[in-house]
Parts: structure tokens; sequence; C-alpha cells
């Protein structure tokens, strides 16, 4: 999992993006952007993935899980042959 996005990394990205709207960009500046927006989206996606798998269902007649426990059986099945 990704260490995390710092606050000045969060205060960059933010100054970035203003100065991106009123006076541009240098390269190196954009360059600079795209690292930091990248790692704010890996960030952003670990977290949004550990939440998601650590989501429980606790209804066992939900019509979800059947479709499930059959995808499940599928795979099983073409894992064994």
């Amino acid at each position: 999992m990704t260490k995390g996005v710092t606050k000045e990394q969060l205060n960059r990205i933010n100054e970035l993006a203003r100065k991106k709207r009123t006076a541009g960009l240098t390269a190196e500046e954009q360059a600079e952007q795209k690292i930091l927006y990248r790692i704010f989206l890996d960030d952003f996606r670990a977290r949004f993935k550990q939440q998601l798998e650590s989501i429980e269902i606790v209804e066992p007649d939900d019509p979800r899980l059947k479709v499930r426990r059959v995808v499940e059986t599928v795979e099983i099945e073409e894992y064994k042959n």
C-alpha cells in the first residue's frame, strides 16, 4: 500500500492547479504536477480498494450473492480442468 499524500504535497497540487488556471505552468511545473497527480491517484485508489475489500454483506438471502456464488463455482470448475 502507498504511504499516502502528505499535507505539503496536497498543498502543492492545489497551488499548481490554481496557477495553471491563472498564469499557466512551465514545463517543469507540468511535470511536477503530473507526478503529484499520480501519487494522489495511486493513494486514492489504494484506500478505496481497501475500503471496498472490508465491506461485508450481512444478508445471506441477497440475490446478488447467488450470482457471485455461481461465478465462483464456475471459476473453481475452470481451475480444476
